[in-house]
């Protein structure tokens, strides 16, 4: 299954269920325009094909004290195939990265980096860099998160 392969019903539950994964089956069948036994096939048909990839409880991470959010730039020491398996193998190892992207542009990763303080970075930052050999890592702390949303936008008004 793929991107063309949904339709307008499928988008809606997608649409539903990122918001609230928790809707019972009745109350989503209700929103998306199906009944139950239609709208819960749909949703393993989405799950078994890799769409719906998991379902999570959203977490303050001030509340359980993470209260620092820093995104690290990393410009790699070279691009050899062995760095970039170090790398991946690396950040698997620190819990405090939630997300790696590989950019384009003037750096080549960007970590999301959740610590509770300043000294718990600090402490993240020098295991970072001897485990990995690296160009340049240059923070950048968040002041304030304005909008964050796990739920992508899709269309759910073309057939």
């Amino acid at each position: 299954m793929s991107k063309s392969d949904l339709d307008r019903i499928d988008r809606k539950i997608l649409f539903e269920l990122m918001r609230d994964a928790t809707l019972p089956v009745a109350q989503l069948a209700e929103r998306v325009g199906l009944s139950q036994t239609p709208c819960w096939k749909r949703v393993q048909k989405l799950e078994t094909a890799g769409i719906i990839t998991g379902r999570v409880a959203l977490v303050d991470p001030e509340t359980i004290g993470l209260g620092l959010t820093v995104f690290v730039e990393i410009e790699a020491a070279d691009h050899t195939p062995d760095w970039r398996a170090s790398f991946r193998e690396i950040v698997k190892t620190l819990p405090s990265i939630v997300e790696v992207y590989r950019m384009a542009g003037d750096v080549d990763y960007l970590l999301k980096v959740l610590v509770p303080d300043m000294t718990a970075f600090d402490d993240f930052y020098l295991n970072l860099t001897r485990a990995l050999p690296c160009r340049n890592v240059t923070s950048k702390f968040s002041m304030e998160a304005i909008t964050v949303s796990t739920a992508w936008p899709i269309d759910i008004t073309s057939p």
